[in-house]
């Protein structure tokens, strides 16, 4: 028998993959990678796979990256784990001492989870008892939009707004107040997102407008909303939403663990805004796709409403076995290492350039691609069945499925978002790389749709 045959078999008979219908596999079964090595994947009969998305958006700087190695083989040599209440360890105290610089002002402290999901369920918890141990005790509802995406932990699939995900589990889930978000391609003003005034904006302020007293927090993606199909909206919808957050005393979070770490062109996408947020998740690219860690960062004002006598009992009482790991903090070291030492937001700047030109010239002729938008290294392709009305494809279609097998058969990993398909490789892509990326997604489309 094949041997990627046999492991197959065995894959489905022990393994339930996320995000799937496992009955797919039975005519598309898993692909088993053996190793990786710089931009791409290699399965066991030795067919390379350019990793067009980092992985699910986690891989920065290439697969099996020499300097993350040799930082993950000296932590491990030294220290693996240790709890974290009531005991530390260099690399956290390094780690949080230089996230702290980087990221938008005011975010002071850091509180440690191991992955993007329990980055938001903390930011949630800590807004909900921020307010109720500072007398706001109305203050219990959180405002999320539509079409976000936050993890899958009952929280934060309550602040989801993507139905795929959340529909079936709507009875356990929080009351959420749900407010109408950015959708810059189908905008309803009929503006540019390059050049508006985010008019959009006033769905969401008519929302606070009418509940602000019950509203604990509003948790937004900066800049990206992803799982929707990286919607790009403008960065004055973040100031306004700022503005409005601090007049009815409303903790902002940004969920950054997505768009964080350079992938918008900024190492944060609040940047962009000039903003800070009164909490930041961060997650994925922390440790550039090498082991779970998150981080969960606030305001000293929000620190200080849980700094008491223990018998006051205001202490957050949150945990993870795994909370500050030794191993996960070394990579994140040298992750910000490497951003500083290979001037890493210099060489977006200049790949994002490149894969815009290229992109637009290769793609925006094909009739069904009704928009390619990017910010930074987030490029995503909008795939309608009528440009003009650009209405879209049924879902049942499952067009943007049908794309990334064909991409597979041609090398190029391009898992797709419903009808849209993105871009989002490694920061170390090289312009040849990129090139063939484009090239996978063009004649996979027009072979698909012809």
């Amino acid at each position: 028998m094949d041997y990627m045959k046999m492991l197959q078999e065995k894959d489905l008979k022990y393994i339930w993959h996320p995000c799937s219908q496992m009955k797919d596999y039975e005519n598309f079964p898993p692909i088993v990678i053996k190793k990786g090595y710089g931009a791409y994947l290699e399965d066991v009969n030795g067919k390379k796979y350019l990793d067009a998305i980092s992985s699910w958006w986690v891989n920065l700087f290439g697969h099996s990256n020499k300097r993350i190695n040799e930082a993950l083989y000296r932590q491990a040599s030294k220290l693996e784990h240790v709890i974290f209440a009531n005991f530390s360890h260099e690399a956290a105290i390094e780690l949080s001492e230089r996230i702290v610089k980087i990221t938008p002002e005011g975010l002071n402290k850091v509180f440690f989870g191991d992955n993007g999901s329990s980055a938001v369920e903390i930011a949630l918890k800590l807004s909900f008892q921020y307010h109720q141990q500072t007398g706001k005790s109305k203050k219990t509802r959180f405002v999320a939009l539509t079409d976000a995406y936050h993890g899958e932990t009952i929280g934060a699939l309550s602040v989801g707004g993507v139905d795929l995900y959340n529909k079936i589990y709507k009875p356990l889930l929080l009351d959420v107040i749900r407010s109408t978000g950015p959708d810059c391609y189908r905008c309803k003003y009929m503006k540019d997102r390059n050049t508006c005034s985010a008019e959009c904006f006033e769905m969401i302020e008519r929302d606070i407008l009418d509940k602000h007293e019950e509203i604990s927090a509003i948790i937004v993606e900066p800049l990206v909303q992803c799982a929707a199909g990286m919607k790009i909206y403008s960065p004055i919808y973040l100031k306004k939403l700022r503005q409005l957050c601090d007049k009815y005393d409303i903790n902002l979070i940004a969920d950054e663990i997505a768009v964080g770490f350079g992938r918008t062109g900024k190492m944060f996408a609040c940047q962009h805004a000039d903003i800070s947020p009164d909490i930041m998740c961060l997650s994925k690219g922390l440790t550039a796709g090498y082991m779970p860690l998150s981080l969960t960062l606030m305001t000293d004002k929000i620190y200080d409403a849980f700094y008491d006598d223990y018998s006051t009992m205001k202490a957050f009482l949150h945990s993870h076995s795994y909370s500050g790991n030794p191993l996960g903090c070394a990579i994140a070291i040298e992750t910000l290492n490497i951003f500083n030492d290979e001037k890493i937001l210099d060489q977006i700047a200049e790949k994002s350039d490149y894969l815009m030109n290229r992109a637009k010239e290769q793609l925006l002729g094909i009739p069904y691609v009704g928009e390619y938008r990017q910010i930074g290294m987030i490029g995503a392709i909008e795939l309608v069945c009528d440009k003009e009305s650009k209405e879209p494809f049924e879902s049942d279609k499952r067009v943007g499925y049908s794309i990334y097998k064909k991409a597979l058969e041609k090398g190029v990993l391009l898992r797709p978002l419903g009808n849209v398909i993105y871009f989002m490789p490694p920061y170390i892509i090289s312009n040849q790389d990129i090139d063939f990326m484009i090239q996978a997604a063009k004649d996979s489309i027009n072979q698909c749709l012809a």
